[in-house]
């Protein structure tokens, strides 16, 4: 087995494990529910893109250390951060959703856990989901006066719908394990004590396919999808953040307390 760790001063790790044609990446900064730095979230971004360039991994699995897929962006991060460094720090984020979200191989999301805000985008950016009774997945922007861009909506609406998708961004609730697999989040839902050796049996099952073959298959059902632009690139990145209430939503967060929005 390879094994290659990508080490944070923070302490966080980022573990990418090569075995069999499998690529198990595994996001490590438990402690804060695995909660991506910018830093992070390039590490990812540049292990997505070895992962496409090498022709010996067929299947990918991702997933977070503990019982947490991740909680997504740090938002404890922005707290320093001017808006024009916030939003270029939202900018990082998408590229490395969009980098695992354009791997040419099948992707796996292994969640026992919260997928939350960005860590469900990056989990619906996966082409299969595996979770538990414990996975926790929603996306509480309006709680942070962070503005959904189109990227964001699209991967939500395509799995969900457009009704079920306004739910969960205008209450900021989340959906739990066996709701989630009801609504289409989740493609396998499994007991907590089966969920490592599902997941990584699914990935051999797939690993044992041929590489060309899985290629194909991806892009013929890609060229599917209704909104192209996720399917085939785009121009641009939006403006992730309300000037206004963005930095009143990150002071609230990290004093714990409930924001008082202007807009």
């Amino acid at each position: 087995m390879k094994v290659d760790i990508t080490r944070f001063d923070n302490g966080a790790k980022l573990v990418w494990q090569e075995t069999g044609g499998l690529a198990i990446v595994t996001i490590k900064r438990p402690e804060v529910k695995n909660a991506m730095t910018p830093e992070m979230w390039k590490a990812l971004a540049d292990i997505a893109r070895s992962i496409e360039k090498n022709p010996k991994i067929k299947t990918v699995i991702l997933r977070g250390e503990g019982s947490q897929f991740t909680v997504g962006s740090d938002i404890k991060a922005f707290h320093q951060m001017s808006l024009e460094e916030a939003n270029d720090a939202f900018v990082t984020m998408e590229e490395a959703i969009t980098a695992f979200e354009y791997i040419r191989i099948p992707t796996i999301a292994a969640i026992n856990g919260p997928a939350m805000g960005a860590g469900l985008e990056l989990a619906l950016a996966c082409d299969i989901r595996v979770g538990t009774p414990n996975a926790l997945m929603g996306i509480p922007i309006g709680k942070l006066g962070i503005t959904i861009s189109q990227r964001f909506s699209q991967r939500l609406v395509h799995v969900i719908g457009p009704s079920r998708t306004k739910d969960l961004i205008f209450t900021g609730r989340a959906f739990a394990g066996q709701e989630a697999y009801d609504v289409g989040m989740l493609n396998y839902l499994v007991a907590e004590e089966e969920w490592e050796s599902f997941t990584l049996n699914l990935g051999q099952t797939v690993a044992h396919a041929s590489r060309q073959s899985l290629r194909a298959a991806k892009e013929a059902v890609a060229r599917c999808v209704p909104y192209t632009e996720v399917a085939f690139g785009h121009s641009g990145y939006p403006q992730y953040i309300d000037p206004i209430d963005f930095p009143e939503g990150v002071a609230a967060f990290v004093e714990k307390r409930q924001p008082m929005f202007k807009g």
